[in-house]
């Protein structure tokens, strides 16, 4: 079978060789036969003969006559459609060549010079605009991708945004409702974003060049393709036009969001969706299809993450950006006043799973039945990061309790109604082990929830101490009973945590040099609080004893100086619970029960910790040493907690770790964490250990005429914390740890501190 010179052609482009002839020769092989005097969506035929074409050696350059026939009397083995979609696929693949930094430079040169041709000459983009409206969706498809890499090729080479295409842009969007075949001209819009910011030097001003134009357009247009009433049946069925125009106009709107990194001052259609986001809770809330219900709220996710990915883009020039906080607050007032009404029990979640080639679940499978637990997540955490926002630009408390407590309230409920336990667990009796129940199966989500609801812990609590210097016992224990009864005690949301996790140190320190989750972020802020709180984590971990039952009766002292306000935080943790329990042991008012735990190293552990060490690799050389310090908590140490969301972390990253080095870290963990799997195992601490230097020891401080149980979440709890605090300083001992960890070891050497000082007295 005779090979067409446009399938060697396209080897030579793919393999990225230098093609030998003059453009004009290739020009003629890619222009495209669409006919021009027929419907746009009609294709001409492509005939085939026997004669050939010129030798493959012939210099002669082609005439404007020969375009047309040398195409034609080409002898191709298969059909005038597959020729199209071969075009089609070199014209994409020309542009990502002839802008490859990896090709030489005159044989990228001498594709640009056939990219220039087509444009100018036979006038490709004409007939890729003609091809967009073809009833076959995968030339259809094809051309939009095609089109976008040439609107992209010339705005980089010759800073001049396509003419053609921005009249058939501007020309579509404003005709719609009116003509409502839209879905082409958002499918290229969407591409050419994308194609523009992959390149890291034309951003900002390429942005600007085309995206300025249709400012106004794109604005008029959001409103009028979301102002309908969703209720008509075009909309929930799943291939109608409506439905389609819908799925592709997210597309739009997500790369417009992620766009908005690249200008200081960003343009009306990159803030519309913060500032008319009431349109996309009414569609989210309509009888629209699910699909696309899914595709809006997945995007009103990442709006609320919109301001960590901002703060993360390097160069502190966007963090100044004086519309970001009007755009996240009138988000945040809009997301919080439909949830404090019905919204979010209104919202039907999908109650079937995908399943391999089918929707349907086998016959007697019930092991993924119940609500759509992505959405599910979604959801919430676009009402929690909404509620962080709005507390931390409120004034006063009581602000912050008008829209906190309701909010919190309706989402509580809404994960009561769509979140279901398995046989096998214990039924929810405390509002705090929610987060960890909808979040286990989606790190960076759980962490990101975990994080929102610290911050406005933190930011009532300061607020209350600036209200009043000495608050009184009532005023205490109503404030630790309603962050337990509104699910937002930071101690109990951790310890439930690494309940979860049988208090796994390793899967902490995973969270710790993963790139994916605020972690890092939210173990500081938390271990700072800590250190202030630590009274209030002990009764915390007091009552999670006697909740679960492990406790053992000890005898020990009481200390002299400890007030009422210590047993505040078990009594109202006991009331707050959403299900009556049966009545437990809390130590009361008088009592003032108080449990330090301390650990300390003796011989054997250093001889463990040595063979440990031994595993890792002998070479000393920094596999990191490329690395810049990336985390300098240097001041953050003697920073006043109330100003921890504000000065600390501003600058901190996490450096995406190759995968050889993840393994190489985890492994060497996971060689010391098995060594340490009985302790992790065990229930409580011997009360007496061999010899005089006791490798751990619990020390209870109790009155004398009271008995009260172990401690063992609070052992359990700090031996997690210091089983990290001992694999992060192996690590960065060896150079494996992806960026400099010395604050937080010094927050966790703080806390151990504060144990070994309560234990001596």
């Amino acid at each position: 079978m005779k090979i067409s010179l446009l399938q060697q052609i396209y080897k030579d482009v793919l393999a990225g060789t230098l093609l030998p002839k003059e453009s004009y020769y290739y020009t003629s092989f890619l222009n495209l036969c669409v006919g021009q005097s027929q419907e746009r969506d009609e294709l001409c035929d492509l005939p085939s003969t026997d004669s050939s074409i010129r030798s493959h050696q012939d210099t002669v350059v082609p005439t404007a006559d020969d375009v047309s026939s040398n195409l034609a009397n080409m002898n191709f083995s298969f059909c005038p459609r597959e020729v199209m979609l071969l075009q089609l696929t070199l014209i994409k693949m020309l542009v990502a060549k002839a802008e490859s930094q990896e090709i030489e430079f005159s044989t990228r040169q001498k594709y640009c010079e056939i990219l220039l041709l087509l444009l100018k000459e036979t006038k490709v983009d004409s007939k890729l605009v003609c091809l967009l409206s073809s009833s076959d969706q995968l030339l259809s498809h094809m051309a939009s991708e095609s089109l976008a890499s040439l609107v992209y090729f010339q705005l980089k080479e010759e800073n001049a945004v396509n003419v053609t295409w921005l009249t058939f842009t501007l020309k579509s969007l404003l005709e719609f409702p009116m003509h409502t075949q839209v879905a082409e001209c958002l499918w290229t819009l969407t591409a050419v974003i994308k194609d523009v910011m992959k390149d890291k030097m034309l951003p900002k001003p390429g942005i600007l060049k085309f995206l300025a134009p249709l400012d106004a357009v794109l604005e008029g247009f959001y409103n009028s393709i979301l102002q309908h009433h969703f209720d008509s049946q075009l909309y929930s069925l799943p291939y109608s036009e409506a439905a389609n125009n819908l799925v592709s106009f997210t597309d739009v709107l997500e790369a417009l969001l992620a766009s908005r990194t690249q200008l200081e001052l960003p343009l009306r259609c990159q803030r519309v969706l913060f500032l008319k986001v009431s349109y996309v809770l009414n569609l989210i809330n309509s009888s629209t299809h699910y699909f696309i219900k899914k595709k809006f709220i997945m995007l009103l996710k990442k709006c609320v993450l919109y301001k960590s990915q901002e703060d993360a883009v390097s160069g502190s020039q966007f963090l100044q950006n004086p519309y970001l906080k009007e755009d996240m607050l009138a988000l945040s007032n809009a997301v919080l006043q439909v949830v404090n009404l019905t919204w979010l029990n209104e919202i039907p979640l999908g109650e079937k799973t995908s399943y391999f080639g089918s929707s349907e679940a086998l016959s007697g499978d019930n092991s993924q039945s119940g609500s759509d637990q992505t959405v599910l997540r979604a959801l919430s955490l676009a009402v929690l990061k909404a509620l962080e926002f709005k507390c931390q630009n409120s004034a006063t408390e009581a602000e912050i309790k008008e829209h906190f407590h309701s909010s919190m309230s309706h989402l509580l409920t809404f994960w009561r109604n769509h979140t279901k336990c398995s046989q096998h667990s214990h039924p929810v009796a405390h509002h705090c082990e929610w987060l960890s129940l909808v979040f286990i199966e989606q790190d960076d989500d759980m962490w990101e929830a975990a994080k929102a609801l610290l911050l406005i812990y933190l930011k009532i609590d300061r607020l209350r101490h600036d209200a009043a210097d000495n608050l009184s016992w009532e005023e205490e224990e109503s404030w630790n009973f309603h962050t337990h009864a509104s699910g937002y005690n930071p101690h109990c949301i951790l310890l439930f945590f690494l309940e979860k996790i049988t208090f796994d140190s390793s899967v902490l320190l995973d969270f710790l040099i993963s790139s994916e989750t605020c972690f890092l972020e939210y173990l500081v802020r938390y271990l700072k609080l800590l250190r202030e709180d630590w009274h209030r984590f002990v009764n915390v971990c007091n009552h999670f004893d006697t909740k679960h039952g492990t406790s053992e009766p000890v005898s020990s002292i009481k200390p002299a100086h400890q007030g009422k306000q210590s047993c505040v935080a078990g009594v109202s943790l006991q009331n707050a619970c959403c299900e009556p329990e049966p009545q437990t042991l809390i130590p009361s008012a008088s009592s003032h029960n108080y449990l330090v735990f301390t650990t300390e190293q003796d011989d054997n552990e250093v001889t463990e910790s040595n063979q440990s060490n031994s595993l890792l690799c002998n070479d000393n050389t920094s596999l990191l040493g490329s690395l810049q310090s990336l985390v300098n908590y240097d001041s953050s140490e003697d920073s006043e907690l109330e100003s921890v969301g504000e000065e600390c972390l501003i600058n901190t990253k996490q450096m995406p770790l190759h995968k050889e080095r993840e393994t190489m870290i985890r492994e060497t963990v996971r060689s010391y964490t098995d060594d340490k799997q009985n302790t992790l195992k065990s229930e409580v601490l011997p009360l007496k250990q061999k010899g005089s230097n006791t490798s751990s020891s619990l020390h209870c401080i109790v009155s004398s005429d009271n008995i009260i149980p172990l401690r063992t979440m609070l052992y359990k709890s700090t031996k997690c914390l210091e089983e990290l605090q001992k694999a992060i300083s192996r690590l960065q001992r060896r150079n494996l740890f992806p960026y400099n960890p010395s604050a937080l070891l010094r927050l966790l050497s703080h806390i151990e501190k504060i144990s070994k000082n309560m234990n001596s007295q």
